[in-house]
């Protein structure tokens, strides 16, 4: 089901929403965004002047301001322009108001932005008229929405603007710009075109099942395609332990024997004393997680416990926790005297010695993270990886029931079911359900 196009006529109804798009607070200004068919007249009530100051599209194609004489046809199409105004609004505030004409707005409808001063009176008392002349409070993540439902982005590029807003570091915000200016949403275009030429010509073949001599679809070209098909979903569902690394930072176990100085180098990483130092050896016996970022890449360093044979049950199970926290780190940081270094299989292990410098030891894990890089979108959401790995395994079957000489129904389930799992991606198909549950996660006001 297209949920944009379900949605259009309901979409035509919805009442004008307004929220603070700023963060919570007194600061030197704050922003309310108001969103609907009706925000015009909605502002005018608090601005009387707003009403005579709005732009309107003439038949030469110019625009003007509207004489406070003038009455506004209302079939007459409101400029698309982005118009920028200095307002006094009665016994409140002197203000600035921003008019986006739809659909050249971020929801696709009328909008309005009022900057006022920052006070929590102000904000809240702006809050209350805009309600009282007809707006209601907008929910978590309603702007954006309706930016989906209106066309203005699909549902991939909507999950970006959470992604953005939350980003930490560079590495966060460069992998979220990419997807909200369409890097995903693009691959994901490509591949439907593809599977849809494989469903067509399928489905052509079903069509004109009687005339056995007419041949549609060949099937070593249809393999090739579906091949291709399959690599770059691979990719992209390989992808999320990257994207997942810097969303949430690249795991790095600090490992070594005991007393071997482990603590002391995160200290020494982070620049403050955050785990506990002794020259008795033991004295961690539990990991120790922090977050770090060193050129705009996220790292959380797991300080572990020493490995080595003890008797001491609290010790054993601190060096199980090592052992786990070995297992899930990208990266590996052993430290160890001056001496030979220890390798360890499957893993980027990095030997840091008291004798080295700890600045060339944040650019060693920096490129070590370089290396987990790639080429193309990368998927840092559960959600998406779920849909493509169901993508995945359907392509996967269309490719055996095509090595099978399978009958063109149950190629075409499977093509189906392929394209299905994408469309939940960009939301070409989803339900209210899922939709609710994305946006719900978002900051009220955007």
């Amino acid at each position: 089901m297209d949920v944009q196009a379900f949605f259009c006529t309901f979409v035509l109804a919805m009442e004008s929403i307004c929220a603070i798009s700023t963060p919570y607070g007194t600061g030197g200004i704050a922003v309310i965004r108001i969103s609907g068919d009706d925000v015009f007249d909605i502002v005018a009530k608090l601005i009387p002047s707003y009403a005579h100051r709005v732009l309107i599209g003439c038949s030469s194609g110019a625009q003007r301001d509207v004489n406070e004489s003038e009455v506004i046809d209302t079939d007459k199409k409101l400029s698309s322009s982005t118009t920028v105004q200095y307002y006094k609004i009665p016994d409140l505030d002197d203000v600035v108001v921003t008019t986006f004409h739809a659909p050249h707005s971020f929801t696709g409808e009328n909008v309005v932005e009022i900057s006022c001063h920052g006070s929590l009176y102000i904000q809240q008392e702006l809050l209350r008229r805009l309600c009282d002349a007809g707006c209601r409070i907008a929910k978590a993540g309603e702007f954006t929405e309706r930016a989906f439902i209106n066309g203005k982005m699909d549902l991939a590029q909507a999950e970006a603007v959470a992604d953005l807003i939350a980003a930490e570091t560079k590495a966060e915000k460069d992998m979220a710009l990419s997807q909200l200016r369409g890097g995903l949403s693009s691959e994901l275009d490509t591949l439907r075109e593809r599977l849809l030429h494989i469903t067509s010509l399928i489905e052509l073949e079903l069509d004109f099942a009687d005339h056995e001599e007419l041949e549609f679809a060949d099937r070593s070209e249809l393999q090739a395609l579906a091949a291709e098909i399959e690599q770059h979903l691979k990719r992209l569902t390989n992808s999320f332990s990257t994207g997942n690394a810097i969303k949430n930072g690249i795991p790095v176990a600090i490992i070594g024997v005991p007393n071997a100085g482990k603590s002391t180098l995160l200290n020494a990483l982070l620049g403050e004393n955050r785990a506990i130092v002794s020259a008795i050896p033991g004295t961690t016996r539990d990991t120790v997680e922090e977050r770090l970022v060193i050129d705009g890449q996220l790292f959380r360093l797991i300080d572990t416990a020493g490995i080595h044979e003890t008797e001491d049950y609290v010790e054993q199970l601190g060096i199980e926790r090592t052992y786990e926290a070995m297992d899930k780190a990208s990266i590996l940081i052993h430290v160890q005297p001056q001496g030979t270094p220890t390798t360890l299989p499957g893993k980027t292990t990095l030997v840091y010695h008291w004798e080295d410098d700890i600045e060339q030891l944040k650019q060693a894990l920096v490129h070590a993270a370089g290396k987990q890089e790639q080429n193309g979108a990368v998927i840092s959401s559960a959600r998406h990886y779920e849909a493509l790995t169901r993508a995945l395994e359907a392509i996967q079957r269309v490719r055996k029931g095509l090595a099978d000489n399978l009958s063109g129904e149950f190629l075409s389930m499977d093509l189906q079911d392929c394209l299905s799992a994408l469309g939940e991606v960009t939301g070409k198909i989803t339900n209210q359900e899922v939709l609710n549950n994305i946006f719900s996660k978002f900051c009220i006001g955007k």
